[in-house]
């Protein structure tokens, strides 16, 4: 199984000393988190995408194309990757160059994010933000699966004889998960490709995940991928850790109750109690991430947010560590422990299914011999 984090980048003031990084201090800090991961044997960094303050990944593949240079064995990875506002021939192209420049060290995850003006700074419509993630997608595919695309349909201009430049390394595209916490459509579009499905469940009880996952295995079964829980998942979550559990919440109470994404809302208590938030000890983010299996079944990555709400950049280094050393290493025996054979433990990697392309063609390049052989 996977264990990783991910960003969403903001730019907070630091609620105890009253301290704002400036964008490129917090640009930088996201480097160093993500070289800290792979130093310390973590799976997995992704990063958002946004286009408006507070954040500041507005371009995800320069990130991470540094980054795989920069890096050794860390998956790399985004947490999102606007479908909707992008235009599906610049992500074919610039996600294959990342797909060549890492070596196959990368996928993606392809959601329509969470802020509504992104759509008309891009010239779309949010109303259409299903049919859009929907048609983006398939013509992506097409983009990377056939040399030249004829294509037309509602959202942009026609294709006729286009070739998106590099082609996938070793003629296998990235690995793409569709990320979504409320929309059925795209857990179906995930199932109906056999593709994996991301439920960044931060904001939700663990109820509505369960549905949410649970009918996504029951698509990818439906479109004849394999069986439902042989279907690719991953889940998000929020830690915060100390060695004492009190430590935790009085350091990290000051941050919760100020953050963008949720301060000035429900109790730190309240939020806890619903969703994946654990603040405490490593011990009681390992029982709390422990049990999650319970609700979705065996899964293959789990993400944290560690590196947000103005927390110094010394804390999230400490932070991975502690992942890294006291929780992961527990999380990723038991998790395996339990997971029956049939159930692949981590999401497909490149050598895989560059193994598997190599292997279909060959066996098809036998068929067709036997067949002229009979003819």
């Amino acid at each position: 199984m996977q264990f990783g984090i991910f960003s969403v980048s903001d730019v907070t003031t630091d609620p105890t000393t009253g301290r704002t990084p400036d964008d490129t201090e917090r640009v930088r800090s996201m480097l160093t988190i993500a070289r800290h991961a792979d130093a310390a044997g973590l799976d997995v960094f992704a990063t958002g995408e946004h286009h408006n303050p507070p954040f500041v990944a507005s371009s995800p593949t320069t990130l991470l194309g540094y980054l795989a240079a920069a890096t050794e064995n860390i998956v790399l990875s985004t947490s999102t990757t606007l479908i909707t506002t992008n235009d599906p021939v610049k992500i074919a192209e610039d996600y294959a160059m990342l797909q060549v420049i890492s070596d196959g060290r990368m996928d993606l995850m392809l959601g329509r994010g969470n802020t509504g003006p992104v759509y008309p700074w891009f010239g779309q419509d949010i109303r259409q933000g299903i049919p859009l993630a929907i048609e983006n997608y398939a013509l992506l595919r097409r983009l990377w699966e056939e040399d030249v695309v004829d294509w037309e349909g509602r959202f942009r201009t026609p294709l006729q004889g286009f070739t998106a430049t590099p082609r996938p390394l070793d003629g296998v595209p990235p690995y793409v998960w569709h990320g979504s916490i409320r929309s059925p459509e795209i857990a179906e579009q995930a199932g109906y490709y056999g593709d994996g499905f991301f439920h960044n469940n931060i904001f939700w009880p663990m109820s509505h995940t369960k549905k949410m996952v649970n009918f996504y295995r029951q698509r990818f079964e439906h479109y004849g991928h394999g069986r439902a829980d042989q279907a690719i998942v991953g889940l998000g979550g929020q830690v915060f850790m100390r060695k004492n559990s009190q430590d935790a919440w009085n350091e990290f109470r000051p941050y919760f109750d100020n953050a963008p994404v949720y301060g000035h809302g429900p109790s730190m208590e309240e939020f806890t109690a619903t969703t994946p938030l654990t603040v405490g000890s490593p011990q009681q983010v390992i029982e709390r991430y422990a049990s999650m299996r319970d609700d979705v079944g065996d899964y293959q990555r789990q993400l944290f947010l560690i590196d947000h709400a103005g927390l110094p950049l010394k804390t999230v280094l400490e932070q991975i560590d502690m992942l890294a050393e006291e929780v992961v290493p527990v999380l990723r025996k038991e998790m395996e422990t339990k997971r029956p054979a049939h159930v692949p433990a981590n999401p497909p990697s490149h050598a895989e299914r560059a193994a598997a392309r190599l292997e279909d063609a060959q066996t098809r390049n036998e068929n067709e011999a036997r067949d002229e052989i009979h003819a």
